[in-house]
Formats: C-alpha cells, structure tokens, sequence
C-alpha cells in the first residue's frame, strides 16, 4: 500500500527540492491570490497607529498608516502576513499605490493630520505611484508638510543612488523621510551619510524589552549617536511596557510607537472626532 507521504510526494511538480519548499511555493501563491482578489474588489484599507512624544507620552507627534487587506472571509490581514509574498511583484507596486492613494485622501480631508505612508523603493520609478503623489500635491499644497514617506533600511540599499535623488526631488515640498527598521543590518556606512533622511526608526528587534537588556540598551544606544550626529528625529518601534517607555524617553529617544499606547486601528480618532490635530 502506498503511504499519504508518497502519494503527496507524487503530486508535487517536478522541480520541487522537496515537500517543505513546496508547501512554502503553495503557501505564497495562496497570498498572492489572496491579495490580488482585494486589490481586485477594492478590498483594502489602512490602519493607523499613532506615534507619540517621548517627552509627553499623552500626546500623538504623527500617525503612520499601514495598509490591510481583507481576505475572502473578511478578515482583516496586516502586510507582515502578505507583503514578503508580493514585495518584488508589480502586485507590490499596486499596494504601494493603494497605500498612497488612502493616506493622501486622509491628509486631504483632515487638514491638522501629519501622517507616515510606508513604500518600497521599488516603487520610485513606478508611474502610477508618482502620478498620485505628485496630483495630491498639486491639489493641495499643505500635503507635502504633512506627509513622511517611510522607507525601509533594506529597500532603501536596493537602489541607494535613486532614493537619494528621490528626495532631493520631494523634500522641497516639504515631505519628510523615515528610514524604517534602522539597524537590521543592511546599510552600509558609505551611502549613509548621503542620505538624507528626516527620522529614523529604530528596529523593533532592539526595544522590546530594552529595560531588561543591556546589550539591547547599548546598542540603541550606539544608534541614537548616529541620529544624533545626522540631527535625525529618532522613534522607537516595538514599545510594549511602561518600564521600555520610561528607559526610552531617559536614553533621549524622540517619539515612541508600540501596543503600549495603542494598537493600529481602522477607526482612528479624527474619523470619530473630525479634525483631531497632531500635537
């Protein structure tokens, strides 16, 4: 009698190295599908999560605004779940341009907003990513000093060369950068100091839990002198506890972001409160 096992390994094309890539290449077409369908049905909306002061945790510096999609159950699925599936495809680069889209349409209608809209920059030379951006900011002048374009370390060392001349472009109309997930390990030291962004966000990976390890608190430690020296706006992600938001504000972080002041939501203050400011 032939196992399940073998009769499983017969059904998985040819090419495969074996059962567990196989499984990962169904599990990511599964997402892709999955994704495709939202962005199909116009499945998708943001959640926002605000940043606050360091220096008056009561009180919110900017929100960033974090693309979702719902699957066919409705469930609401954030981009950690999806984004690593498509981030190289052009289903990537529509993402992006859903995420632009929703966030300028927030700052648009909430003139005392200041929102961070995360990006690939892959998305950079993507036409209808710039067409977007660049009609908002023709509509409306104020959107360019209200708006922070988040970029992640490793996207950003893709193609250094273009993102710095990206932001030459935008920053006369007053838009921000932010450096995401900043001390993963993937800038080099050389094209840093041409870059210039505005706020840099501390990896997660170094702050949970930062009260309670050193070798943590020495390397933040490390990286808010380098914000320092680059008189960059610093936040630390991931903050989950009272103790980590203490020892932060003490280590002079800037703003703080993390469940320990509210979880992303898709029902933020000003769509309860019309024209809720940013402190």
């Amino acid at each position: 009698m032939v196992s399940r096992f073998k009769r499983r390994l017969a059904d998985i094309p040819p090419g495969s190295d074996n059962p567990l890539s196989y499984a990962v290449a169904q599990r990511d077409k599964d997402t892709v599908n999955m994704v495709a369908d939202a962005v199909a049905h116009r499945q998708t909306l943001l959640a926002y999560q605000p940043v606050m002061r360091a220096s008056a945790q009561t009180k919110v510096a900017f929100y960033e605004g974090l693309i979702r999609v719902l699957d066919a159950t409705g469930r609401i699925i954030p981009a950690k779940d999806f984004m690593p599936a498509i981030e190289e495809s052009e289903l990537g680069r529509e993402i992006d341009v859903l995420a632009l889209r929703m966030g300028l349409q927030a700052l648009r209608a909430n003139p005392g907003l200041r929102l961070s809209i995360n990006m690939s920059a892959r998305s950079i030379g993507y036409s209808a990513w710039n067409k977007t951006l660049h009609r908002h900011l023709r509509q409306d002048s104020t959107i360019g000093e209200r708006l922070i374009l988040e970029i992640t370390e490793s996207s950003a060392m893709l193609v250094p060369e273009l993102v710095v001349d990206f932001m030459d472009e935008l920053q006369p109309h007053g838009v921000c950068f932010a450096l995401d997930d900043f001390g993963a390990g993937y800038t080099a030291i050389r094209y840093f100091k041409d870059f210039y962004f505005d706020i840099l966000k501390i990896d997660g990976q170094f702050i949970r839990g930062i009260a309670q390890n050193p070798d943590n608190r020495a390397i933040t430690a490390a990286l808010l002198s380098i914000a320092t020296h680059f008189d960059m706006l610093t936040v630390a992600e991931f903050v989950e506890t009272a103790e980590d938001a203490a020892l932060l504000g003490e280590m002079g972080v800037d703003c703080l972001q993390g469940f320990y002041f509210s979880a992303p939501t898709t029902q933020p203050a000003w769509l309860r409160q019309p024209h809720v400011r940013s402190a």
